[in-house]
């Protein structure tokens, strides 16, 4: 007999055949198990070259991650021409997504390329992203991110970030309080501001892989909670899980960096 839930999501899943370098993917698992953990059903859509739009606009939490510049091309020209509106308008209407990297800079005005090629992006996130070419400094590493107050207090505390990044593009935010942090080590979006991704109505995009989540849990049931509250028009408290292991994981990097 089917288990009957109280509650239910659907994690849109983006291009999880192009898009998903660096073990992106892990972060899928963390939302799915962190919410399954709670009592929460939740079914996973793959959304990828070939799916139709109404499958995006089923979803209540979206994700899309990195990859490598041919793919990155070929989900550029898809979201152009086909998803791209929808996207859009998921994003805008408060649909909460985390996008990493690649998909991070698609969401932007811009992409140009090491060699000065320029990729249109959508436009919903006031940011562009320029690569100042192969001789320069990629920026690659393990970084510590201190969150944006008006965004980052779960459960009464703030954490900061941990992750890695490589990218050789650097990201420039129209404003700079969208930030989703300011780093502590590490690069962040351009080497030079001190920024780090940014946070759009209830879409984040970030440079950190690593993946972001497991090592970062109060992010992850930030979205979560925001995907309940906008499909159930409720406000949603989770119950606390044990996180001691990622906080042991999270302070061994902080020991080395800070």
């Amino acid at each position: 007999m089917a288990k009957n839930y109280k509650y239910s999501i659907t994690i849109g899943w983006l291009y999880p055949d192009l898009m998903s370098t660096y073990g992106d993917r892990g972060n899928i698992i963390v939302l799915q198990k962190r919410a399954e953990w709670r009592g929460i059903n939740v079914k996973i859509e793959q959304i990828s070259l070939d799916s139709q739009l109404s499958s995006l606009n089923s979803c209540d939490l979206l994700f899309m991650g990195g990859a490598q510049d041919t793919q990155q091309e070929i989900v550029n020209r898809d979201l152009l021409s086909k998803k791209g509106k929808t996207l859009i308008s998921q994003i805008e209407k408060g649909i909460p997504g985390l996008y990493i990297c690649g998909a991070y800079q698609f969401l932007g005005k811009y992409y140009r390329t090491a060699d000065n090629k320029k990729l249109k992006g959508l436009g919903v996130f006031p940011l562009y992203t320029e690569n100042p070419g192969e001789k320069a400094l990629r920026l690659i590493g393990n970084i510590v991110v201190e969150p944006n107050r008006q965004w980052s207090v779960v459960s009464g505390q703030l954490s900061p970030l941990v992750g890695f990044e490589n990218h050789g593009g650097r990201t420039y935010l129209n404003d700079k309080s969208l930030a989703l942090g300011t780093v502590v080590s590490g690069f962040g979006n351009n080497s030079e501001d001190k920024t780090e991704g940014i946070v759009y109505k209830n879409s984040f995009g970030s440079y950190l892989h690593g993946p972001i989540l497991p090592k970062n849990p109060q992010l992850a049931d930030l979205l979560l909670t925001l995907a309940l509250e906008q499909k159930y028009n409720k406000k949603f408290h989770l119950e606390p899980l044990d996180d001691s292991i990622e906080q042991k994981a999270r302070e061994t990097v902080m020991k080395k960096l800070v």
